[in-house]
C-alpha cells in the first residue's frame, strides 16, 4: 500500500510524519511474526527483571560482577521497550505512522540503551580482569564507589552521544518517500529518507558508530588477553576452571552483542539490503535480549539458586 506524503508535509515541504514499511501483504504472516515476536518480547522481560529482582533481593550477589549484571538487565529492558511496542502494532495494524519528534525520540533512547551497553560490556571485562588477574587488590579497586562511577559513564556516555546523533540527524530535512523501509527508526534507513547529498552524514554516523562499538570492544579484548594469559600460568586445573567459567556468560553475551551490532552498523554501504537488515534488526532486538538471562541463569549456580529464592522456592 503507498503512502501519500503530500498529507504529512508542512509548508516548507518537510517530511513531518514517517511511515513504517508493511512486513507483508499477506495478513497470516504478519499475525505469524507479531505472535512470534511478541513471545520473545514478553520473554526477554520476564527474565531480565527476574535477573534484576534476584541481585537487588538478595544480599550474597551484593557483589561488582551482579551489580553490573543488574544494570545490563535494566539496559536490556529499556532497549527492547524503546523500539518492540511500537513494531508489534505497526505489524497487524494499518496505523504505522510515526510523527518525527516521536521517531527522534524513538530512535534516542535506542542508541541510548545500545551505546550504553557497549560501554558497560567493557566495565564488566575490567571487572573480571581485576578479579583474576588482581585478587589481592580487587576489594579496593571495584569498590563500591569506583563500580557505581563505571555504570554512571557507561549511561552517561550513551545520553551524550545518542543526544548528538540524534540532533545531528533530525536537524536534516526530509523531502521523501515519507516510509521508512525498516520497523523502527534506526539510523541508516532514516539516513537514507533525507534530502540532497547525505555522504557527509552517513560518515559522520559510521565515525561514532566505529568509535562506540570498537572501542569499548579493544578494552574488552586486552581485558581478556591478560586474563587468558594469568590462567594459563596458573597451577591448579581448579583455579583454571573457576576462573574461566566466571568469564564464559560474558563471552557469550559480548559476542553475541557485538557480532550483530558490527555486523548490522560497520558493514559497507554497498553490501546493506533491507530485507537483510531487518532480519538483523529482530536479532539485536529481540534475540539477544532474550538470551541474556538465560545465558547468565544456566551457567552460573549463585543466579540461579537466587533465582528460585525470588520465586519462593527453597531449594533449586
Amino acid at each position: 500500500m503507498s503512502i501519500n506524503c503530500s498529507l504529512w508535509r508542512d509548508n516548507s515541504m518537510s517530511v513531518k510524519h514517517f511511515a513504517f514499511t508493511k512486513f507483508s501483504e499477506l495478513t497470516e504472516q504478519c499475525w505469524l511474526l507479531f505472535s512470534f515476536i511478541l513471545l520473545m518480547f514478553l520473554a526477554s522481560l520476564t527474565g531480565n527483571a527476574l535477573i534484576a529482582l534476584a541481585i537487588w533481593t538478595n544480599s550474597v550477589l551484593h557483589t561488582p560482577m551482579y551489580f553490573f549484571l543488574a544494570n545490563l538487565s535494566l539496559l536490556e529492558i529499556g532497549y527492547t521497550c524503546s523500539v518492540i511496542p511500537k513494531m508489534l502494532q505497526s505489524l497487524v495494524s494499518e496505523a504505522r505512522g510515526i510523527s518525527r519528534e516521536g521517531c527522534a525520540t524513538q530512535m534516542f533512547f535506542f542508541a541510548l540503551f545500545g551505546i550504553s551497553e557497549c560501554y558497560l560490556l567493557a566495565a564488566m571485562a575490567f571487572d573480571r580482569y581485576t578479579a583474576i588477574c588482581s585478587p589481592l587488590h580487587y576489594a579496593t579497586r571495584m569498590s563500591r564507589g569506583v563500580c557505581v562511577h563505571l555504570a554512571m559513564v557507561s549511561w552517561g556516555m550513551g545520553c551524550i552521544v545518542s543526544l548528538g546523533q540524534t540532533n545531528y540527524i533530525f536537524s536534516l530535512d526530509f523531502c521523501g518517500p515519507c516510509e521508512i523501509d525498516h520497523f523502527f527508526c534506526d539510523l541508516p534507513p532514516i539516513l537514507a529518507l533525507a534530502c540532497g547529498d547525505t555522504s557527509h552524514n552517513e560518515a559522520a554516523v559510521f565515525v561514532v558508530a566505529t568509535l562506540c562499538i570498537s572501542s569499548p570492544f579493544l578494552l574488552i579484548i586486552a581485558s581478556y588477553v591478560r586474563i587468558l594469559a594469568a590462567v594459563l600460568i596458573m597451577s591448579s586445573p581448579e583455579g583454571r576452571r573457576k576462573a574461566l567459567s566466571t568469564c564464559s556468560s560474558h563471552l557469550l553475551v559480548v559476542t553475541l552483542f557485538y557480532g550483530s551490532a558490527s555486523v548490522s552498523y560497520l558493514r559497507p554501504k554497498s553490501s546493506h539490503s533491507p530485507g537483510v537488515d531487518k532480519l538483523l534488526a529482530l536479532f539485536y532486538t529481540v534475540v539477544t535480549s532474550m538470551l541474556n538471562p538465560i545465558i547468565y541463569s544456566l551457567r552460573n549456580k549463585e543466579v540461579k539458586t537466587a533465582l528460585w529464592r525470588t520465586l519462593g522456592k527453597k531449594k533449586l
